[in-house]
């Protein structure tokens, strides 16, 4: 009986090691994500049902587990450190580099690799007879910290790699990262519940690493692309291998094992180096995830071994570093703002200046934490970069620059709108991890920790009302057309409404009363209004900005439970046994639906003629059903979010990558190396007009 339940195990375990290796690395899946989730369900109640067989690589061991009390030292091996590259940062430099190569060779012809440098985390990952041993980060070189139980939780790290003679011990570096898209969701998720947005994708995927609780990890999308191969003897000393005599064959057999890697380009010569520059300098802002330059190998690791290395970097390989979109600018101000949540977040104003031909004058501070750690102060001069980021953000300052008169910036007492007070609450007091185990949030002395944001302890501020409103009436909430800050600013000062059901009470002979407003205007905004109505369940779930209810969560709320009536009247212990909803959102949701006020609200909508069910979209209107599109481009009538969610909405999805899956490929201006893969596997290629003309023909 042991043995067959053994034998079952080890199948459904490579069933979905398939299954994952086809969605994270090929991107080719050939199963539903429910399919897929109830191929995890059985494996986990397997598993539960027979502990002892319970292995380290099973697919199980991603949710996370147990939270560690501090992340463990590791040295990394001696004899292969994990030194850093030296930089070039123009032809000139890389040719001074192709010079030395040369001279130390002996030869003038060879070959190098081009690789993406991507923006994220140095990480090393050992392997014993295929089995992921060992995670840890890059640290200084020589040392890093344990964070093996974290790596488990990133789908794109094989937990078991096939066989393969000579590679009974190995080690792969990669960099941990965040793709654009997950960032961008993270951190409006973060703004939802009103804690401090992340600077850029790097600080978050560096920072969901290094997470005590590894169960917060794996909800976060983290990826990892590995860029060596390090082949070790039984003493830790690199050896050769037959199968990996060279980088690009190294890259090779790294995807042969299961690992993603990313772009790699051989090159025969110098000028093909600065030819995959060029272009990689034009395409990079419509890669997925974020490059900060180019890695420049020599591909021989035979040349590699002659050319060996300084105390600091390897003599054989070198980074292309692209210039920033930084400036230097003045802090003329420093302002707090409060947001829907009651955040106060200080916002640097700057004196304007230009940034990738816009002109920026004013920066996120984040939180009076993140003004200590840099010193910025009033009158500072400073570097601001805008690199991929939503807003800009200050680097550093230039501390050479100072006169003495700058002054400290001190974070208000007092809400600066309404005047309550202001405070920085405890964190969450539990955090849950996937075995429902609850630990407290504490400091070393036991207190407990602060949040790092300030919030106006004033549910009725102004400020928390208007922020409230516009999100409301935002694109991915109740999307009205024409209702956004300016409108709602007048319409507050008129006090012609104070919640959001008091829009959908507004005539036309409100509006004209309004600065700027003429009647066709009016017009189109009660027009507006009036259609928001029919949006549905999770379009108004997200509108209502209860905390931790992202756009996903209000999607799965609406879709179980059908009417906003039956989240109401759900106890909070049916909520946290949802496993979708988790403990903390059906805390948050209960609570939201305790407050009178709150019903109150849904009350007035239902009255106003708001639909509080959810809208089931019937299967002719899916007519997308079953369609993969990939996204490469700029469209000049939409934005890559509003494609998608045309995309979604009649039933498609998008993916990053073009694979022989791929229905349709939309390419709009400056289009990507998508272009010629989808023109290679003889996919519909659509431009942007033909993509307008798809979807008004649904």
């Amino acid at each position: 009986m042991a043995d067959s339940t053994t034998k079952k195990l080890e199948r459904l375990r490579d069933k979905i090691r398939r299954h994952e290796r086809l969605y994270y690395i090929e991107d080719n899946p050939e199963i539903s994500d429910p399919e897929f989730d109830a191929l995890m369900r059985e494996l986990v109640e397997l598993e539960k049902n027979n502990p002892g067989l319970v292995t380290s690589d099973s697919p199980s061991q991603r949710v996370g587990g147990a939270v560690a009390s501090e992340l463990a030292p590791v040295t990394h091996n001696p004899n292969a450190p994990m030194l850093s590259l030296d930089n070039t940062y123009n032809v000139e430099e890389l040719e001074k580099f192709h010079k030395r190569v040369v001279k130390i060779l002996g030869e003038e012809t060879f070959e190098y690799t081009v690789e993406q440098k991507i923006d994220g985390l140095g990480v090393s990952l050992v392997y014993e007879d295929g089995i992921f041993v060992q995670g840890a980060t890059r640290g200084d070189g020589t040392r890093g910290e344990d964070v093996t139980s974290n790596l488990k939780t990133i789908r794109s790290v094989p937990l078991k790699a096939p066989k393969i003679a000579g590679l009974e011990r190995f080690e792969v570096r990669g960099e941990v990262y965040l793709s654009r898209k997950a960032f961008e969701a993270i951190n409006a998720r973060r703004e939802e519940e009103g804690q401090p947005l992340f600077a850029n994708p790097r600080n978050c995927a560096a920072g969901s690493l290094r997470l005590l609780d590894s169960s917060i990890t794996a909800r976060r999308p983290l990826n990892m692309l590995a860029y060596a191969l390090i082949v070790t003897s039984a003493d830790g000393r690199p050896m050769s291998h037959p199968k990996a005599s060279s980088q690009h064959e190294a890259m090779e057999l790294l995807k042969s094992l299961g690992f993603n890697v990313p772009y790699i380009q051989l090159c025969h010569s110098l000028d093909d180096v600065k030819k995959v520059i060029a272009d990689f300098e034009t395409q990079k802002e419509n890669l997925p995830y974020e490059i900060d330059g180019i890695v420049i190998k020599v591909n021989s690791h035979r040349r590699q071994r002659l050319l060996g290395f300084t105390s600091k970097f390897p003599r054989w390989a070198v980074a292309y570093k692209y210039s920033a979109k930084q400036a230097t600018t003045v802090v003329r101000d420093i302002v707090a703002q409060v947001g829907r949540t009651g955040a106060i977040t200080p916002v640097a104003i700057l004196e304007p200046v230009e940034i990738s031909g816009s002109t920026v004058s004013r920066a996120t501070l984040h939180n009076e934490d993140e003004i200590k750690r840099k010193d910025i102060r009033i009158g500072d001069t400073v570097f601001i970069e805008k690199a991929g980021e939503i807003i800009p953000r200050v680097v550093k300052v230039v501390t050479t620059k100072r006169s003495g008169k700058e002054r400290v910036f001190l974070m208000p007492r007092n809400c600066p709108v309404c005047g309550a007070g202001i405070a920085r609450p405890a964190k969450e007091t539990v955090t849950y991890t996937n075995k429902g185990k609850i630990r407290a949030v504490k400091n070393k002395d036991g207190s407990p920790e602060e949040e790092k944001v300030a919030r106006c302890q004033n549910a009725a501020c102004p400020a928390q009302a208007r922020g409230r409103l516009i999100h409301f009436a935002s694109r991915n909430a109740m999307d009205i057309d024409h209702v956004g800050p300016s409108l709602v600013d007048q319409l507050l000062d008129k006090e012609l409404i104070h919640d959001a059901a008091d829009l959908f009470t507004l005539s036309i002979n409100d509006l004209i009363r309004l600065e700027k407003i003429k009647e066709k205007s009016a017009e189109n905004i009660v027009n507006a209004i009036e259609e928001s109505k029919n949006r549905g369940l999770e379009r108004l779930l997200f509108a209502l900005g209860i905390r931790y209810v992202g756009e996903k969560t209000a999607k799965f709320l609406a879709e179980k439970y059908k009417s906003i009536d039956k989240i109401i009247k759900e106890p909070e212990s049916e909520l946290k046994e949802v496993h979708e909803i988790g403990p903390r959102v059906a805390e948050s949701v209960a609570s939201f639906f305790a407050q009178k006020e709150n019903i109150a609200l849904v009350e007035k909508l239902k009255d106003a003629g708001v639909s509080t069910k959810a809208t089931m979209r019937a299967a002719q209107f899916r007519p997308f059903a079953g369609k993969v599109f990939v996204l490469t481009g700029t469209m000049a009538s939409m934005k890559r979010k509003e494609a998608e969610s045309e995309i979604e909405f009649y039933g498609g999805r998008t993916t990053l990558s073009v694979t022989t899956k791929t229905d349709y490929l939309v390419a709009g201006a400056k289009p990507g190396s998508k272009l010629s893969k989808a023109k290679k596997y003889k996919i519909k290629i659509l431009n942007e007009k033909e993509f307008k003309e798809l979807l008004s023909q649904k």
